[in-house]
């Protein structure tokens, strides 16, 4: 008889378990950090909207297993909350090219 074996027990198996288990540790810190600053954004305060769609499981499987989310509403509030919180930061720094005075000290 085959035994299932998950990646996660293999990998134990062959000795990653310490790897793992800090890929799973910051997996939980990203997710706290996003659901955090939502929070404190304010984005969180009233779940008064539903949402609904059609999607591929294959998506969903992907995204729960990347993520460790395991709840479908948790994994949507995740996804929602990554894309309002973005910065920006390339549109931003690009706009900002050559307007930086040449003339700026820049301590070197």
């Amino acid at each position: 008889m085959t035994r299932f074996v998950t990646r996660k027990a293999r990998l134990r198996a062959a000795g990653h378990g310490r790897r793992l288990r800090g890929f799973e540790e910051e997996r939980q810190a990203r997710f706290e950090s996003v659901m955090g600053a939502a929070e404190q954004s304010g984005l969180l305060e009233e779940k008064s909207s539903r949402i609904a769609g059609r999607v591929s499981r294959a998506l969903i499987d992907e995204a729960k297993r990347r993520t460790g989310i395991e709840s479908d509403t948790e994994l949507i509030e995740f996804a929602l909350a990554s894309l309002a919180l973005e910065d920006d930061f390339a549109e931003v720094f690009k706009a900002a090219r050559g307007k930086v005075d040449p003339d700026l000290k820049l301590g070197y």
